[in-house]
């Protein structure tokens, strides 16, 4: 019986909800609802740089730091990748401007800055935005993105890494390779992001039961933490906090660091427990209009949103 079969109601769901999020009829009826409008600001900024820094601010008065991430993906036009580069560009000198980079840096896909088109392209773009921010006092993490691009991503990551080693990867517990990257990546000062994985992903290249994902997530990180990394573990799961703080607790060598990342508008209450107990916690915060397919995302993480899309498209009907 194939992995597929053998999932729960909550799994089949989910692959549902990342299908849709390819889908362009499925995103045309849901980018013209108006509740989808309102399900939009729980977990996007809004629109545009004044919003990211207006909730920037927010967040760092109550002691949390913060990932901005431009929302564009699968970029197809030089054009729109030279805007991308721009809006990173002119987010962290405002950042910087309002003294915000202490608590904030930038996410960035490499298929928004054009890594669909030219490989070489993308990895520039990509160095200006990393020497913009380093001019502003801050960093990047370049984001990973579905399997087919694990590769290509990488391989910038080391690229980016020579000029700029302080550049941030991310790994996902998900796929079944993902062991051996962190082995790789597994050194004093490499700043990875470890999660579980949010794309529609085959059998033949990652894990789709729950505990396996669980079982994954926590080997990756034991080689992320006896390989003196800086480890900064991406999740909204209680039983793998609980256990990533006994891992630190019994494996993280004196002054090592690391810290917990989790969505904007999700378990807000957990981060600031656990910021409030020590914690470096960073919020992932996206923005722009470009919401549909991260949003479709967000919902195949927690299905129980799906009722207000569905309220949404009978608005349409």
């Amino acid at each position: 019986m194939s992995a597929i079969a053998r999932a729960s109601p909550a799994v089949l769901l989910r692959h549902t909800l990342l299908w849709a999020s390819r889908r362009r009829r499925v995103q045309r009826l849901i980018t013209a609802a108006p509740v989808a409008r309102s399900l939009v600001r729980r977990f996007v900024a809004g629109e545009a740089i004044d919003d990211a820094v207006s909730v920037t601010r927010a967040l760092r008065s109550q002691g949390l730091t913060i990932t901005l991430d431009h929302l564009g993906e699968d970029i197809h036009d030089a054009g729109a990748a030279r805007t991308a580069v721009d809006v990173y560009t002119a987010l962290v000198r405002r950042l910087d401007g309002e003294g915000l980079t202490d608590r904030a840096e930038v996410s960035v896909k490499l298929s928004a800055v054009g890594q669909a088109l030219d490989e070489q392209m993308a990895i520039g773009n990509a160095a200006e935005i990393c020497a913009a921010a380093r001019a502003a006092h801050t960093t990047v993490t370049i984001d990973m993105e579905d399997h087919t691009t694990t590769d290509a991503t990488l391989h910038a990551v080391v690229a980016l890494r020579a000029s700029f080693p302080e550049t941030g990867a991310v790994l996902q517990a998900s796929l079944h390779r993902t062991e051996a990257d962190c082995t790789a990546l597994a050194r004093s000062g490499s700043r990875v992001r470890l999660c579980k994985g949010a794309y529609q992903e085959p059998p033949s290249m990652a894990f789709l039961l729950r505990d396996e994902v669980r079982s994954s997530f926590l080997r990756c990180l034991r080689i992320l933490i006896t390989g003196n990394s800086y480890p900064m573990v991406a999740t909204h799961d209680p039983l793998l906090i609980r256990a990533a703080a006994e891992l630190f607790g019994a494996l993280s060598t004196p002054g090592a660091g690391h810290e917990y990342q989790m969505l904007y508008g999700i378990r807000p209450d957990e981060q600031l427990r656990l910021a409030r107990g020590g914690e470096m916690v960073r919020v992932y915060v996206p923005f722009g209009d470009q919401w549909y397919s991260y949003l479709m995302r967000r919902l195949a993480e927690r299905p129980s949103n799906l009722a207000l899309v569905l309220r949404a498209l009978r608005t349409r009907s």
